[in-house]
């Protein structure tokens, strides 16, 4: 999965899959779930819609078909999940490899777990514990070898790190546990509707 393209892609996908939107709503909808810090413009929010329409895993409705057009005024584009999207989402879901424990894809991969096998899930919440883990070796090591020379501040910063990364740890645990004791099924696919583009 592409870092940044990779992440909204999914995560519009995702959102489609729900319920066809324009792109206000999408771009209101990503901002949630991708938190402040990430917060998606138009600039980057139409290019990707675009790339998907060509790729065929999203469609425009038409304009003057939407409900409450009215003549003379700019009707709102909205766009709805093909049967390609569909399958090129549930492939995405399959995926379980080091990218999806990253900082950047972790945290939509997880918005869209119901509609991700158990077995996946496990996968990604054990890798990225371990990833988490390995991290919290690295702050403890560096806080041991500049704990002399730092001064008060970067120490607490270092603490509060290492400290973030502790309670994902336990969080993520608890998951993990969760999933062994009761692993849950993915939401099934929705069935195609006639006004999916066929295969």
């Amino acid at each position: 999965m592409a870092k940044r393209t990779g992440v909204l892609e999914v995560a519009v996908l995702g959102l489609l899959h729900e319920s066809p939107m324009h792109g206000y709503e999408l771009r209101k909808r990503l901002n949630t779930l991708l938190g402040t810090f990430r917060a998606i413009s138009y600039g980057s929010l139409y290019p990707c819609l675009k790339g998907m329409v060509r790729a065929g895993w999203i469609a425009e409705e038409d304009p003057a078909e939407t409900e409450g057009a009215r003549p003379g005024k700019r009707a709102k584009i909205v766009y709805k999940l093909t049967a390609d999207g569909k399958e090129h989402f549930a492939e995405l879901m399959a995926a379980s490899g080091p990218e999806e424990w990253d900082d950047d894809n972790f945290g939509v991969r997880f918005a869209f777990f119901s509609r991700t096998d158990a077995a996946v899930r496990l996968r990604i919440l054990e890798g990225r514990r371990g990833r988490l883990e390995e991290r919290m070796d690295g702050f403890r090591n560096a806080a041991a070898r500049t704990a002399e020379r730092v001064d008060s501040y970067t120490l607490e910063l270092q603490r509060h790190g290492l400290e973030s990364v502790e309670r994902e740890v336990r969080w993520l645990t608890e998951l993990i546990d969760t999933e062994r004791a009761n692993p849950r099924p993915a939401v099934p696919p929705t069935p195609r509707t006639t006004t999916e583009n066929p295969k």
